[in-house]
């Protein structure tokens, strides 16, 4: 009998780094893709309209992801930037993300990030939460997030 059954996961990389550019901590945290997400995912596949993702936030709301969640627990306002390349880069099963918070955008305790595919509400991919990451006004954040279809 053959059994073929499809996961996705997925995983990020954390760098945060001071006004002169030096790297003051780095992390990598696994996430969630969430059921709206999936279907998102699905939608894509039979060409219907959805949107690609193209932005990515952060917050800081340390509850932890669920799948049914729709939104970050507490995204940080006017945090949302758009990812380095809308609708990512696909690679073989997967497909990454990046985007950058600038100095002076999402600062404060963040426990928080998430994919949508709108610069302000919009579908959300994934979810993850991790411990404080503090970002100063001066210091810049970057994430690279990797989702995988097994």
């Amino acid at each position: 009998m053959i059994q073929d059954k499809v996961k996705t996961t997925g995983e990020l990389q954390i760098v945060l780094r001071d006004a002169e550019g030096n790297i003051k901590e780095q992390r990598t945290v696994p996430n969630l893709v969430v059921t709206i997400g999936k279907t998102v995912i699905a939608s894509r596949l039979t060409g219907a309209s959805t949107v690609v993702m193209s932005h990515m936030a952060i917050g800081t709301n340390a509850v932890a992801p669920v799948a049914a969640n729709t939104t970050l627990g507490l995204e940080v306002a006017a945090s949302r930037v758009a990812l380095a390349t809308a609708g990512g880069v696909a690679a073989s099963n997967q497909v990454t993300y990046t985007a950058t918070f600038a100095a002076g955008v999402g600062t404060g305790a963040i426990t928080e990030a998430g994919v949508f595919n709108a610069a302000s509400a919009g579908s959300m991919l994934c979810r993850t939460v991790f411990g404080v990451v503090n970002k100063d006004a001066g210091d810049s954040l970057s994430i690279v997030w990797v989702v995988t279809i097994n």
